[in-house]
């Protein structure tokens, strides 16, 4: 029996060298060393506890600690995350989101149990009207002033343009109307402190808004955030017609660049610092007094080095006023900005995130919200 555990150890080594099983099959993680011996594919150790909850669709095993008998590897052998891949994935909407290892659990639990228990992406008929161009229903949504979540109605409308909300279900006008042109939405559970936490951001008047939305539902909020994408795709490839899907997927929903909080002063550098919650999303760097309110005190923009924006470690040496010891300086091509930070570590994650933006060159619209932008003290 122990040689024949020993040669099924083997074997599954072998199998997990072969292309495509080197990756979790469902997040993309390197190194997978779990597998379900039911649907035939290699996953990670997170993905394994979302399979655990489908036990009437995946059963799974440690590939490196658990006996693994004879029929289970050669089951594995014939299938693999290749040819998985190709059978549970046929028919994916281009917009919809394929999470990876980095994302938010129910993003990725969503996926998976579309993939293999609904079988969403192999029966058009079994999948959401996600494309549909209207969705609505009620999400709980945080209140701006007193921070409690109250039950919201919510209509996503392609022909009018919009997400818009309703305080009272009977209103006629709706409380925000947020263009689909500036949407973006993205999943942030600790931040909000729901597991199904999605933020979602709109300009009003060039400066940002921020709404924080949950639902009980798994599946109801992945639904309304792909519903969100897929409207975000149809308005692209009509404001951008002669763009590639894959071009236009990009510009979809993005995560936030960097989250946290550093202190800052103001434009003259005199007044003392202050503990601000900062957001780096794309180009605009925005601050808040509390991680969860509803816009910004301020937005900076955050050009390239070609147009004249830097960001360096440290404060002038004049500087005063700062509790954290750890200092940034942003040179913009009007003033300086400056910052500091709790750690090194927070230090050196800002910077980097600053300098990432910093070196990639400006697109042609990106001009016209740096002509736009106010710098607000």
């Amino acid at each position: 029996m122990a040689g024949e555990q020993d040669k099924n150890k083997r074997a599954l080594q072998e199998l997990l060298g072969r292309p495509g099983n080197g990756a979790c099959v469902d997040c993309g993680a390197a190194g997978p060393d779990w597998a379900s011996f039911t649907l035939g594919v290699f996953i990670c150790q997170n993905c394994s506890a979302i399979h655990r909850n489908i036990p009437h669709i995946s059963k799974v095993k440690s590939v490196l600690l658990d006996a693994w008998q004879t029929a289970e590897v050669e089951f594995m052998a014939t299938v693999g995350n290749r040819a998985a891949q190709a059978q549970y994935e046929q028919k994916v909407p281009p917009f919809y989101y394929k999470p990876t290892f980095a994302d938010a659990q129910i993003l990725r639990e969503q996926w998976i149990r579309a993939r293999y228990e609904r079988n969403e992406f192999v029966h058009v008929e079994k999948q959401e009207p996600y494309s549909a161009g209207y969705r609505e229903g009620f999400l709980w949504k945080r209140g701006r002033d007193n921070g409690q979540f109250l039950s919201r109605k919510f209509i996503l409308s392609e022909r009018e343009g919009a997400l818009k909300y309703f305080n009272k279900n009977d209103a006629r006008e709706p409380k925000a109307f947020m263009k689909i042109e500036s949407l973006n939405a993205t999943f942030l559970p600790s931040k909000i402190g729901n597991a199904n936490g999605l933020q979602i951001t709109y300009l009003k008047d060039n400066s940002t808004r921020n709404i924080f939305v949950y639902h009980e539902d798994g599946k109801e909020i992945v639904d309304w955030f792909n519903a969100i994408r897929a409207a975000r795709f149809h308005y692209l490839q009509v404001a951008f017609p002669g763009a590639s899907d894959a071009d236009l997927v990009t510009k979809l929903t993005r995560n936030f660049l960097k989250e946290g909080y550093m202190e800052k002063t103001g434009p003259k550098h005199t007044e003392g610092f202050k503990k601000r919650w900062f957001t780096m999303d794309d180009r605009r760097l925005m601050y808040f007094k509390d991680p969860l309110d509803a816009y910004a005190r301020g937005e900076v923009f955050i050009g390239s080095k070609e147009n004249n924006y830097t960001v360096l470690a440290g404060l002038p040496p004049s500087t005063q006023g700062q509790h954290w010891q750890f200092g940034i300086t942003i040179v913009t091509p009007d003033r300086k900005f400056l910052f500091a930070c709790e750690t090194e570590l927070d230090q050196r994650a800002w910077i980097a995130a600053f300098q990432k933006v910093i070196n990639r060159p400006m697109l042609p619209q990106e001009y016209a919200v740096e002509a736009h932008f106010k710098h607000k003290p």
